[in-house]
């Protein structure tokens, strides 16, 4: 059995970003600027960001964070992304999720600028992916067709499930499984017989947020599966949608938790920041 190690990748990934960044600065002065909003105090969100601030200056670019309350309100939170959709120095925005209660995601997926959405989530850019049109993509997604890649795993012509159906990571998954021509099945709470279907993939992604909940009856010898999910224990560590202990040794490959599609979420979101400003700079 194959572990896919998406640290590994990341790593493989961020010293590629490094001379790109390098590059970049003799070019035109500055580092890329990707600005981080965080509404609240939520414990996991403030590692989330430190650990994108750190990756940031690890390639060389440049990283700031506004930090909000959570008594923010939608409007003033749709306010401040309106300033840094208009500050020339930004070149990617990110919010990060999951936000008050108070506050829909819907108003942050409209909000935001296209060319400076750095987690490629706002609808303009999903409409983008559906149509096979190159823009930046979700930093989740992005990350597992790369992981696939790096490993020379097929994806064309092959059977791929996606287990959820989320507007971060299920749907756009599927769409870029559609875009590298595999045969896609969404499955979510509503499929029926999902243990035949997931049997039958060759790749399945599973995103349903269910900590431990998928095990070996799921899969067959020859899948491929790739854990998206990511999910405190009490005893302190994490773990994943897939049961990895019973999984293992059962399935041809799999991404481990942590270590498996975490790190390249960061990595593909350093991608797209630079990516959206390299476009900016030559627009300009």
């Amino acid at each position: 059995m194959l572990i896919l190690d998406g640290k590994k990748v990341s790593e493989h990934l961020k010293n590629q970003l490094k001379t790109r960044v390098e590059d970049f600065k003799k070019q035109y002065g500055t580092p890329p600027l990707l600005k981080v909003i965080i509404v609240g105090q939520d414990k996991a969100s403030q590692v989330y960001v430190k650990n994108k601030h750190l990756a940031c200056e690890k390639v060389g670019m440049k990283s700031e964070i506004l930090e909000l309350p959570a008594s923010l309100t939608e409007e003033q939170l749709i306010q401040e992304i309106d300033k840094l959709n208009k500050d020339p120095r930004v070149d990617g925005i990110l919010v990060q999720l999951p936000v008050p209660k108070t506050i829909s995601t819907e108003a942050i997926f409209k909000s935001i600028n296209s060319e400076k959405d750095a987690d490629g989530i706002t609808f303009f850019s999903t409409g983008l992916l559906w149509s096979g049109v190159d823009h930046v993509f979700p930093c989740t997604p992005s990350g597992v067709i790369k992981i696939l890649k790096y490993y020379n795993i097929p994806i064309k012509g092959q059977r791929a499930t996606v287990i959820g159906r989320s507007q971060i990571v299920g749907k756009p998954m599927a769409a870029m499984l559609l875009n590298e021509n595999a045969t896609v099945t969404i499955a979510h709470s509503g499929t029926a017989d999902l243990q035949e279907i997931t049997k039958g993939s060759d790749i399945v992604v599973v995103a349903a947020g269910k900590p431990n909940f998928f095990g070996a009856e799921y899969f067959s010898e020859k899948s491929v599966v790739v854990d998206v999910g990511i999910h405190g224990t009490g005893s302190g560590k994490l773990c994943g949608d897939v049961n990895f202990a019973e999984v293992n040794g059962k399935v041809s490959a799999i991404t481990p938790v942590p270590g498996g599609v975490g790190p390249m979420t960061i990595a593909c979101l350093l991608e797209n920041t630079l990516d959206l400003a390299l476009k900016r700079k030559r627009q300009s």
